[in-house]
């Protein structure tokens, strides 16, 4: 039989290798890869925000909270928004597969920054590097996974159920490690550490990938000309200047970090809409395809906003208002980010083979986004019975449990929406489409930091009622339109 002649072909019939556990055996170097670069990426960010807010004497910075978890936010926003940059030079320049080799290597250097930088400096160069690469990884890694399987092959959402576990473990082991070694030598063993996990992912992946990956992310679908690639070059460089400029005359703090990240990946995320809407590359059939992802991104950046804050007002929580000892013994704060992990590895591979028993019978893709929207929503209501008492000393079974809801919810959304984004994805858009579903989540990750601003460990209720309430409502409005999404949809469940 021949080889798939185009990429539309190569996507249609995907990969008929079954050698790991009824899949291709690329699907476990892109979880391993994708395990490392969790590991050094959770590891660091687990420790980051109290190097930022922790005083001098400490190790730290020395920052306002508001302003760290502002950072944070806007961190966490630009590794997603970093996704649509990773997306256009692999759909334009190098393939998905070249872009996530590349990926992986900038990650590696953010961290050695981290780890070597003194400073403020350190910081500045390593989160750059860190964001760019990760939100690139995380768009290369769907986009070359999603091309294993064919559009109707039922093993995909399953897939990204395993691949998704494999991302889980590295998020657990990660801030567990790192906050060890931070409460043994110092915040920049935690960081070095991150950038030996990331040194491991990288000689793995690339060790395994011409026996493993095939064909799998090589098109480059949308190929950029000469004239293209100056006036691109040429507006990247009025960008940087433009953000040199306004840093230095005071415009962006890092107060102002996370909203300003907002307003960008906002505009971006339209401007992306809409070039795929309006170009003439894309059928009749892929434009409504399109369309009809429009409330479930609206949905998942909803979801993302509340889930993000993990790492911003749970962070905070857990070093002000959570009861950490543990016989005698205080937990560093960063382990707390490592229990929702450990659910999602638990049940990652429960959701995948009940995707895979279901079959056709599973629930529909918008129903599994509504359903996680509100039951990320319960999840801040269960703060309000220990928010309500305004007592310090929150036990930590009690975080267990409220971080086990927020793992239900994610197993709902995160994997199926990286799995739809691959399905929804016009030919010529292919990588840029599953960007866009990062694009969500780099909404709801900068507006985490933004809404953390408005936290204090003395207003809980008014904290937490209305944003889970606001997520409710839109997992409810969601199920409500969820008929005529599938009509959209095309025959994608």
């Amino acid at each position: 039989m021949s080889e798939p002649t185009t990429a539309e072909e190569q996507r249609d019939s995907g990969s008929s290798d079954r050698g790991f556990f009824g899949h291709p055996w690329g699907l476990a170097n892109l979880a391993g890869v994708e395990l490392w670069e969790r590991f050094s990426f959770y590891g660091m960010q687990g420790i980051l925000i109290y190097y930022l807010y922790y005083s001098v004497t400490k190790g730290g910075l020395g920052m306002p909270q508001e302003a760290a978890t502002s950072i944070v936010g806007a961190y966490g926003g630009l590794v997603y928004l970093s996704a649509i940059l990773g997306a256009w030079f692999a759909d334009r320049i190098f393939g998905a597969e070249r872009t996530l080799t590349y990926a992986a290597i900038l990650i590696m250097l953010g961290h050695i920054s981290l780890a070597v930088v003194p400073g403020f400096a350190g910081v500045g160069i390593g989160l750059i590097c860190v964001a760019i690469g990760s939100g690139t990884l995380k768009t290369t890694t769907s986009s070359v996974l999603g091309d294993m399987y064919g559009l109707k092959d039922d093993r995909r959402d399953a897939g990204f159920s395993i691949y998704y576990m494999g991302v889980n473990i590295g998020a657990l082991v990660g801030p567990l490690v790192t906050g060890w070694v931070w409460k043994m030598d110092g915040f920049h063993w935690g960081f070095g550490l991150a950038a030996v996990g990331m040194a491991i992912g990288l000689t793995q992946y690339l060790l395994m990938r011409r026996r493993t990956l095939g064909n799998a992310g090589k098109t480059v679908s949308n190929p950029l000309d000469r004239a293209g690639a100056l006036r691109y070059g040429l507006a990247a460089a009025v960008a940087v200047a433009l953000i040199v400029v306004l840093t230095l005359t005071g415009v962006i703090t890092a107060n102002r970090l996370s909203a300003i990240v907002v307003v960008v990946t906002v505009a971006a995320a339209i401007i992306l809409f809409a070039v795929m809407l309006s170009s003439n590359r894309i059928s009749g059939v892929e434009r409504r395809r399109v369309i009809s992802f429009i409330p479930m991104f609206i949905a998942s950046a909803a979801f993302w906003s509340l889930f993000q804050q993990q790492f911003t007002v749970v962070a905070v929580y857990s070093d002000k208002r959570l009861d950490r000892s543990l016989f005698g013994w205080q937990m560093p704060p960063s382990w707390t980010q490592s229990i929702e992990p450990i659910f999602v590895i638990v049940f990652a591979g429960v959701f995948a083979a009940m995707w895979t028993k279901l079959g056709p019978r599973q629930p529909s893709s918008p129903i599994k986004f509504s359903l996680g929207t509100i039951i990320m929503g319960l999840a801040f209501w269960l703060f309000l019975p220990f928010a309500a008492s305004g007592k310090n000393g929150t036990p930590l079974l009690w975080l267990v449990l409220i971080l086990f809801v927020f793992s239900m919810a994610e197993l709902l959304l995160s994997p199926v929406g990286q799995s739809l984004s691959t399905k929804l994805a016009p030919a010529a858009f292919h990588s840029q489409m599953i960007a866009l579903f990062f694009l969500s989540v780099a909404i709801g990750s900068s507006a985490a930091g933004a809404l953390a601003g408005l936290y204090t460990t003395d207003n809980d209720v008014a904290y937490f009622l209305p944003i889970g309430a606001a997520s409710i409502a839109v997992g409810i409005i969601l199920a409500v339109m969820s008929r005529w999404i599938r009509r959209m949809m095309g025959g994608v469940h």
